[in-house]
């Protein structure tokens, strides 16, 4: 698939998977190399599942997997810097398959079948498993450059999910307002259980510790998980995940402005004052066209879609143009004054900051969709008033926006996140499984000269983030 001309290219991912998803499974699977490779693999039957199908594959990781059914690079497209060094030739055991489901907007192998997840089970573990779930509006091979190829070098076992609904039109699912955002973290709960038996069955034993992580999206779905379902790991990595409270701030607080602006009806001012930050201008203008309208109106369909019935109406939009352009009536949308209906819609899944395990989370300063001054700087300030601040640590990352892929653009005023989130996800399995602390929270100086896109000390450090 390739980006429609003159889209930027994370929204042309959003929308290429809005009106058609990729292409239905076409490779053969390549031959086992022999020995050990691939044992027990008849023996593993994921729980639960409406239907899985197995791969023995010389490599999981996306060097092996690119050009085949077993990935989706385009739906990976923006979330990683081009130069990003990767780790490949990881053999093992991929299960792509779908959890019964009354949805169809993931076409994936041409399924159309929602509930869609990813197992990945190198012939060589660690004992561990990293459980994920998409970011956005995308689906379950997302963060396949991003996570998935670092963490099955080191030895884990991988599982990601589509979160149950996926595209632009995925407000649509469920019958209440919430209902879809809701799903995302059921079927987070049911894919972690799930693979933990998939594990036990393909190496004789479950994993000793799982680890949960995920990017905007996902790292909203790290943060719930470690607050409602602790006791199922052993920690998380949360990478600028979005903030849902029922009474603000989240996304329809902020977003508005940003479509104000987008109308002309806004000023710079009015940004910076529901907590855009002064130095990210140079990335509203791509923001405006990729990210501010969509977002906007298809998360306000999901908890208030009584707010605007002929917009987005019963789809975001069947062309490019139409899927990323704003409501008008997004313009003066005031999530304070919608009726306790709407607020009650939030609630149900709601952050609280009551984490039950060690949490790490990295924010860009830069991030120009979810501003971190109205996201995690307040997610961090629930932690501690919920008593939980011994078990979290939050590092800003300078020069960090929403996307890496922007370092291509603008390499001389961004670093991408990536190699700070691997400096944090080794930094967390320190914490969790040798007792060493993690540095105390601060902001990662982005480095005058020298490699940012593959390295990130984590220590080096600006002012206390609080």
């Amino acid at each position: 698939m390739r980006p429609f001309r003159g889209v930027p290219i994370v929204a042309a991912a959003l929308v290429t998977a809005a009106l058609a998803g990729p292409a239905p499974a076409r490779a053969t699977p390549t031959a086992a190399v022999g020995g050990d490779h691939c044992a027990r693999r008849e023996q593993v039957h994921v729980p639960g599942a409406a239907f899985q199908q197995s791969a023995c594959l010389p490599d999981l990781t996306t060097s092996g997997l690119a050009g085949t059914p077993y990935t989706d690079m385009a739906d990976q497209a923006g979330l990683t810097a081009k130069a990003t060094q990767n780790p490949s030739g990881v053999p093992g055991v991929q299960i792509d398959g779908y959890f019964p489901d009354s949805s169809h907007f993931n076409t994936t192998h041409g399924w159309r079948h929602d509930a869609q997840f990813v197992i990945r089970l190198p012939d060589h573990w660690n004992g561990g498993l990293v459980v994920t779930g998409a970011p956005g509006t995308r689906r379950q091979y997302a963060t396949d450059t991003a996570i998935s190829d670092q963490v099955l070098a080191q030895g884990y076992a991988y599982a990601a999910t589509d979160k149950g609904n996926s595209g632009a039109d995925f407000y649509r699912d469920g019958s209440r307002p919430g209902d879809a955002v809701a799903e995302w973290n059921a079927r987070t709960t049911q894919l972690t259980l799930a693979a933990k038996r998939a594990v036990a069955q393909r190496y004789g034993h479950a994993p000793r510790r799982t680890y949960m992580t995920g990017i905007s999206n996902g790292g909203y779905l790290t943060r719930w998980q470690l607050e409602n379902h602790p006791r199922l790991y052993d920690g998380g990595v949360d990478w600028e995940g979005a903030l849902w409270t029922a009474d603000g701030p989240n996304l329809l607080s902020s977003l508005p402005t940003a479509v104000a602006r987008m109308l002309g009806s806004a000023r710079d001012e009015d940004l910076y004052a529901v907590g855009f930050a002064r130095g990210s201008e140079f990335l509203w203008p791509y923001h405006e066209k990729a990210y501010w309208g969509v977002t906007q109106k298809i998360y306000r369909a999901e908890f208030d879609p009584a707010y605007a019935p002929g917009c987005p109406g019963p789809s975001a939009g069947t062309t490019p143009d139409k899927i990323l352009a704003p409501c008008a009536a997004d313009a003066t949308y005031d999530y304070a004054s919608r009726p306790a209906a709407v607020h009650r819609a939030v609630a149900r899944v709601s952050l609280t900051g009551r984490i039950g395990k060690p949490l790490i989370t990295l924010h860009g300063d830069l991030d120009a969709l979810l501003p971190k001054a109205v996201d995690s700087d307040v997610y961090a300030r629930m932690v501690d008033a919920s008593g939980r601040g011994a078990l979290h640590r939050y590092y800003t990352v300078q020069g960090g926006t929403h996307v890496d892929g922007l370092y291509d653009t603008y390499p001389d005023r961004l670093r991408p996140i990536l190699p700070c989130y691997r400096s944090a996800f080794d930094t967390l399995v320190s914490w969790v499984q040798r007792g060493t602390q993690p540095p105390a929270d601060h902001t990662i100086t982005r480095p005058a000269g020298g490699d940012v896109v593959d390295s990130c000390a984590l220590a080096d450090r600006a002012a206390p983030v609080r």
